[in-house]
């Protein structure tokens, strides 16, 4: 019994003690641990962190092995909250650790806070705060363990609900704030050992105001493993342009709008190396804004959506390949301003000098794929403001379709564009390309392509500006860069059509046509090439002005500048002496062309125009040998005839061409300006024939002019300081023939390079000459006459005369019978006589004839009867020397004088006495002028109204035979 009870006792007392552990466990685990928590957490908070921190209440179950804290709240030094929640729960698994695991079964955290700073050493504030509240000291000396396993954790469920992170940024220029929330967590069934065949599962979801993060999936630590679904949604442009300024430094351009939306399956796994695969990732970019500015008003490039599915990376294949990339609404906004610099490239260029080192990656080439692009609903506008004229244009209802694209850049990639511009015109391409080495083939074609929109490029390049005009090309393109230059060529055809061009200082029509097409059309593109087989041009029409400054409109067309000329000085042939460009052209059609031309600095302005032009140009080509050919005809002045034949040598070369231009049936009145400016008179009336026969030999020209002027009646005088200064009239009327024609030889000869030769001026000024030479040496234009005659053209301009007689000398009458001739062949002719003497010869000449009559000495005495008559005479005057004293002085020591010497002294000692009456001389003049107009009338058939009696002179002359000179006059009847 006493034993039994002692049993019994020392039963009782173990309860007693379990019992009072009990109580004194669950005072503690629910009173004093709670109590104790309370006070050493804020303590501990303010001890290694600096912040002050209050919490509500801590509740700890002993038996269930749980904790749960209310109302936490740390803020920092500066007052700023840090930390805080609403509840925090934690359940402890007590069986595992039996096992030798720490098992967390639940931790739940209820709308949880934490304000995370990154500051501007890239430090956190966490971090700040403990480094500044423990101070460095000894590093604890590492427990002697072995290397063993790390401890095993076990987390049954976790739970974060209606969290919030304020994330903070000071590390850029400009403070940034990030607040996630709602932030909620599910993680179920985590462990830091491997397990087989038990992996935990997770879920996360956070947001941005409307940007959010979902993450859900397969985890494992031990070894790390991860298999799931990542999606970020909606992340705005701001996001992103905060967050990839520190890792891409030299991104140029400003994101000034846009979200991302990008998902993807994905698994992670760490085994001896990193591996990463993702698949079935979807990428949306929305709204896109880019700009190189942020704050400027006009963007750089905008689209509405970009969207790729299906894409997949792995990262130990080095592997990327996606679908197809869609691409909706892009806007692009280009802009060169006047220094040249554009708009997409400007930032580029401004940070070249800052960017980065090379990549001197040695890993296994990258393999990318891309199953193609298609790009919908896309524009590109276009302003330049380098021409003197700003240029806009706009490529609107752009479409682009590729195939698929991949790191083999030397596989085709086939492709196909299409557009519209906005003033007019379709353009589309499509073919195929490789990138490595770049070949291209490309068919093309554009239709309706309004030229007008070109405008400030064909004005910056000439003085022109383009009305209207539409551009149409078809045709195939071919490119090829595998060596070194680029070689390609184009085969197609093309045609503008309606185009009217002027001065860009003008609203004068300048160049105008219908249409010109060329068909078929080759140019190959190293070495330059161009082939055309047929150009055909209907309707143009050319304008051309010479203004009252003397300078033609089409001398304004070209813009010179230094680099033109440096140009021209340039070699332009090749090595072996070729063109370093090489054109040909079949054959050139012209159809109802026009030319117009105005010359203003003629008063009255001429006017005319060559239409209805039309024929063909054949074989044209700057190579020899090339022999061309040319056949055109049209209209002058609305009644004349024109026509253009010949053969062309090679352009630009010294090959010789020979041209023939005859024109027909032109009104000369029409050419009245010029008659009145050089010859100082209009034209009341007449026609005009041309033929030119031109021979051009490199500048070379060599021309023979023949001019027909038919029955050229002149008008009334014109005033000009340019007209010539002789009578016109007279030059006309003997370069005039009996049927009024006047057929004139004008060759010429120059260089055309030269900056004094003018082919027309040549033309005009050699006419105007040989009008004044005729006028003012009148008798030089009858050379063709005298010639025949054997005489000079000077020769038929007088006569000589017997002295004292009206007997012409010998051989003179032959120049009666050309006069004559000259005077039927021309009736606009008048011939003047004027009757003279001269009066010591012919007055001499008839004292000798009075002396004769008085002593008796007939006509036909001989010379001894006439020395002894006059002897006789000498010696019946009253002279003081003897006939032997006078005969002795006569020979002047010679022993006799000669029988013609003696008589001759005679006479004149003789005739000293004679005297006659004053109207001898006169009426002898007088006799001279109308016997030769009598010969002219009567013998040489000279008509009343071309022979004119003019007063008589006694100017004449005699030479040394004592024959006197009586001179003609040529005038206009």
């Amino acid at each position: 019994m006493p034993a039994n009870r002692k049993r019994r006792l020392s039963a009782r007392n173990i309860s007693i003690v379990v019992l009072v552990l009990v109580v004194i466990y669950a005072i503690a685990g629910f009173a004093l641990l709670p109590w104790w928590l309370e006070r050493t957490l804020p303590e501990r908070l303010e001890q290694h962190m600096g912040w002050q921190a209050e919490i509500e209440e801590v509740q700890v179950n002993p038996f269930a092995m749980s904790v749960e804290a209310v109302g936490l709240e740390a803020r920092d030094a500066e007052g700023e909250p840090v930390v805080a929640f609403d509840s925090l729960y934690a359940n402890l698994g007590v069986w595992r650790l039996l096992t030798g695991i720490v098992a967390l079964q639940d931790i739940e955290l209820e709308d949880p806070y934490v304000r995370l700073d990154l500051l501007e050493d890239y430090s956190v504030n966490f971090a700040r705060d403990w480094q500044a509240h423990n101070p460095g000291g000894e590093e604890p000396a590492p427990e002697d363990a072995d290397s063993g396993e790390p401890p095993k954790i076990y987390f049954d469920r976790i739970r974060v609900s209606g969290g919030e992170l304020l994330f903070r940024d000071f590390s850029q220029q400009g403070q940034e704030e990030f607040r996630v929330t709602p932030l909620d967590l599910a993680l179920n069934d985590l462990a830091t050992w491997p397990r087989e065949d038990a992996d935990s599962s997770y879920y996360l979801l956070a947001a941005v105001g409307s940007q959010t993060i979902e993450w859900e999936g397969d985890l494992s630590i031990a070894p790390l493993y991860s298999k799931g679904f990542l999606k970020l949604g909606d992340v705005s442009h701001e996001t992103l342009q905060h967050f990839l300024k520190p890792y891409l430094p030299y991104l140029p351009y400003q994101l000034r709008n846009g979200s991302v939306t990008l998902s993807s399956q994905y698994e992670l796994r760490s085994a001896g190396e990193l591996y990463l695969t993702t698949s079935e990732g979807q990428l949306t970019i929305d709204d896109v804004d880019l700009g190189v500015e942020a704050d400027a008003d006009d963007g750089l490039l905008s689209a509405n959506r970009l969207s790729v599915g299906n894409i997949r990376f792995g990262l130990n294949e080095q592997e990327l390949s996606t679908g197809t990339v869609n691409i909706d609404g892009v806007s692009l906004s280009l802009l060169r301003d006047a220094d040249g610099q554009l708009n997409l490239l400007a930032p580029l260029q401004n940070s070249a000098d800052d960017s980065g080192g090379d990549d001197t990656g040695t890993g296994a080439p990258f393999r990318w794929t891309v199953a193609g692009v298609e790009l919908a609903n896309s524009a590109v506008s276009w302003r330049d403001e380098q021409p003197q004229l700003p240029a806009e244009l706009a490529l609107e209802d752009l479409s682009i379709s590729i195939g698929e694209i991949s790191h083999r850049l030397e596989e085709p990639v086939n492709y196909s564009a299409s557009g519209a511009l906005s003033d007019g015109g379709k353009l589309s391409i499509n073919g195929q390309a490789t990138l490595a080495p770049f070949t291209l083939e490309a068919g093309l074609s554009g239709s309706g392509i309004a030229l007008s929109q070109f405008g400030a490029y064909i004005n910056q390049a000439a003085n022109l500006e383009v009305r209207d005009g539409l551009l149409s090309v078809d045709g195939n393109l071919d490119l090829d860069q595998q060596q070194d230059p680029l070689t390609g060529t184009f085969s197609g055809t093309g045609e503008v059509a309606s185009l009217d061009m002027r001065l860009g200082d003008s609203d004068q029509p300048l160049i105008r046509w219908q249409s010109v097409r060329l068909e078929p059309l080759e140019y190959n593109v190293a070495p330059a090439r161009l082939q055309i087989g047929t150009i055909t041009l209907v309707g143009p029409a050319v304008n051309v002005v010479r203004d009252s400054n003397g300078t033609h409109n089409v001398e304004r067309i070209v813009r010179s500048s230094p680099s033109d000329e440096s140009a021209s000085a340039g070699e332009t042939t090749s090595s072996d002496g070729e063109p370093g460009f090489i054109f040909r052209i079949g054959q050139l059609m012209l159809e109802e062309g026009a030319i117009s031309y105005t010359d203003r600095t003629l008063e009255p302005t001429f006017a005319t125009r060559f239409d209805q032009l039309r024929g063909s140009v054949t074989g044209l080509s700057n190579v020899a040998p090339q022999q061309g050919q040319i056949s055109i005809q049209g209209r002058v002045g609305d009644v004349a005839t024109m026509t253009l034949d010949g053969s062309m040598g090679a352009l630009g070369t010294d090959d010789t061409s020979d041209l023939k231009l005859t024109m027909e049936n032109v009104s000369l009145p029409m050419l009245s300006p010029y008659f009145g400016r050089y010859l100082g008179y209009s034209v009341d009336s007449g026609k005009l024939k041309l033929d030119l026969d031109y021979e051009f030999s490199g500048s070379r020209l060599d021309a023979a002019n023949s001019v027909i002027l038919d029955r050229l009646e002149l008008g009334g005088p014109v005033p000009s300081d340019e007209a010539v200064s002789a009578p016109v009239k007279l030059g006309l009327a003997l370069l005039r023939d009996r049927q009024g024609v006047i057929n004139i030889d004008l060759p010429i000869s120059g260089d055309l390079e030269s900056p004094d030769f003018s082919i027309g001026q040549v033309v005009m000024r050699t006419f105007v000459n040989l009008v004044a030479k005729a006028a003012t040496s009148p008798f030089s234009m009858l050379g063709s006459i005298a010639n025949f005659a054997g005489l000079s053209g000077e020769e038929l301009g007088n006569v000589r005369f017997e002295a004292g007689r009206t007997e012409l000398a010998d051989g003179e009458g032959v120049k009666l019978e050309a006069l004559g001739k000259a005077l039927n062949e021309r009736p606009g002719l008048a011939l003047n006589v004027r009757g003279a003497v001269a009066p010591e010869a012919d007055g001499d000449a008839l004292r000798r004839q009075k002396l004769f009559g008085q002593l008796g000495i007939a006509d036909g005495a001989s010379a001894s009867a006439r020395i002894a008559r006059l002897e006789q005479a000498y010696a019946d005057s009253d002279y003081v020397a003897s006939v032997e004293a006078f005969r002795n002085d006569v020979a002047g020591g010679n022993a006799e004088p000669g029988e013609q010497e003696w008589e001759q002294a005679l006479v004149k000692r003789l005739i000293a006495d004679v005297e006659l009456p004053s109207e001898a001389l006169g009426n002898l003049a007088t006799s001279r002028g109308v016997w030769l107009r009598e010969q002219m009338l009567q013998e040489h058939g000279a008509s009343e109204n071309q022979v004119y009696l003019l007063d008589p002179v006694r100017d004449a002359t005699a030479d040394e035979a004592g024959t006197v000179t009586v001179s003609f006059e040529l005038d206009v009847r």
